[in-house]
């Protein structure tokens, strides 16, 4: 039986979570206090092989820092965005590819550039993850 969207992106959160101080949710949380990680679904197809038997999620991961102190806040957002290291959002989810034994396998392709975003008046910096899901 394939994991559910919430069983995956819970997986997810506790994943990220073995980063030293990143606070991590499974879904978009109402605010922001960074630095914070959380998982967005993109999409799910249902029957990407015969008899449905490998549902493929498609969830972009949000990493926040804050923006009050920017050297610090790229500086963070540079380790996350490592190959490798204690802080590297790729080493945290490929590490346990399963997920914590929830899904099958997982891949994280790519993150974005960093950016701001505004949320709640206050200012942050970002950046996005792309991670496919084989439930």
């Amino acid at each position: 039986m394939a994991a559910t969207v919430g069983d995956a992106a819970q997986a997810i959160a506790t994943r990220l979570a073995t980063i030293s101080g990143l606070r991590t949710f499974a879904f978009d949380p109402s605010q922001y206090n960074p630095p914070v990680a959380f998982p967005i679904l993109n999409s799910v197809q249902f029957h990407d092989a015969f008899g449905g038997g490998d549902v493929v999620m498609d969830f972009t991961i949000v990493l926040v820092a804050a923006r009050w102190a920017e050297r610090v806040s790229y500086s963070t957002l540079n380790a996350w965005m490592s190959y490798s290291g204690s802080s590297s959002i790729r080493a945290a989810i490929e590490g346990d590819k399963t997920l914590g034994g929830v899904v099958n396998t997982c891949v994280l392709a790519s993150s974005a550039s960093i950016s701001s975003m505004t949320a709640g008046e206050a200012d942050f910096l970002s950046v996005e993850f792309a991670l496919t899901v084989h439930a």
